[in-house]
């Protein structure tokens, strides 16, 4: 009479049971994008009841297990399955401990738009993705929803990655198409942290002089002190009771200045034993120290 709807229409839900197969049961060619995504396919009368039906859109779906009571939540791909037939991910029908064959009650909803996800890798292998938020972004974009829980598969690189998804908000199951939602990861499952290995209290004791190669020849100062007043010297002293370590300053050789870039040399005896040092070889003739020669600045007159 007046021209306008006086009560609004009420939702009414879309609830069925059906039974349930895998992707590789479909016939046709193989799914893929089935298989690597959370949507399922449905049949044709399913669409012609829902467009009957006041429901919300994006279409999101509630699939319950009613034997074991799992339940997770999915988007719809296409509606090309036989009548009484639906087709899940195998990765879905492991999550809701199904069977070739089950039934399925398939049940509409509306779900909040998330704005947050926690994911725990269930391997290690994870941590070898150079931008794992970046892999994870695209394989969602195949999903329709995520429910806190279920552990989902994304393929990247021709191998699967499954995650388990730790938390959802703003509830726990929730809408991720068209939204900005934060993600995190958690350690994968196995992972161990790397062993960093610390130094022993025995190494960092080690002298690095003691290290050095022993020098060879004449040492100065390498002998035994004596006292002015010609007493002896104490022996009881503490630090002469621990044997104190060789501090000994590593002699380093002189380096060629005529070295020519391009050019190898090998030196095996550089210099030429005189016979002044082999005299101490022999044990007769001991070091006297300033024995030598002196020479003068000024030249001979002739």
């Amino acid at each position: 009479m007046f021209g306008f709807n006086m009560f609004p229409e009420t939702l009414r839900p879309f609830n069925v049971q059906y039974k349930c197969f895998s992707v590789s049961m479909l016939p046709g060619n193989e799914r893929d994008d089935v298989e690597r995504g959370g949507k399922i396919i449905m049949p044709p009368s399913a669409l012609d009841q829902l467009t009957r039906l006041n429901i919300n859109y994006p279409m999101v779906f509630k699939l319950t297990n009613k034997l074991t009571g799992r339940i997770t939540h999915c988007g719809v791909l296409e509606f090309v399955a036989d009548e009484g037939k639906v087709y899940l991910p195998h990765w879905m029908m492991h999550n809701l401990l199904l069977q070739e064959g089950d039934f399925l009650n398939v049940e509409s909803t509306s779900l909040p738009v998330a704005t947050f996800s926690r994911f725990q890798p269930q391997s290690p292998d994870f941590l070898d993705i150079t931008n794992p938020k970046a892999v994870l972004e695209n394989g969602l974009r195949l999903f329709a929803c995520l429910t806190t829980g279920d552990v989902i598969a994304i393929k990247y690189n021709d191998k699967i990655y499954e995650l388990c998804v730790l938390e959802t908000k703003p509830g726990s199951a929730v809408v991720i198409i068209e939204c900005d939602m934060n993600v995190e990861f958690d350690a994968p499952v196995g992972y161990k942290e790397p062993e960093r290995g610390t130094p022993k209290d025995e190494d960092m004791q080690i002298d690095p002089a003691e290290l050095m190669p022993e020098p060879t020849g004449f040492v100065a100062f390498k002998g035994e002190g004596n006292r002015l007043d010609g007493k002896k010297k104490k022996t009881t002293s503490i630090s002469e009771d621990v044997p104190s370590p060789k501090s000994v300053l590593y002699q380093r050789g002189i380096p060629d200045y005529d070295y020519k870039i391009g050019t190898l040399k090998f030196l095996r005896n550089s210099k030429p034993v005189s016979s002044k040092e082999t005299k101490g070889t022999d044990g007769n003739d001991q070091f006297k120290a300033f024995g030598g020669e002196g020479n003068s600045l000024r030249s001979k007159k002739a």
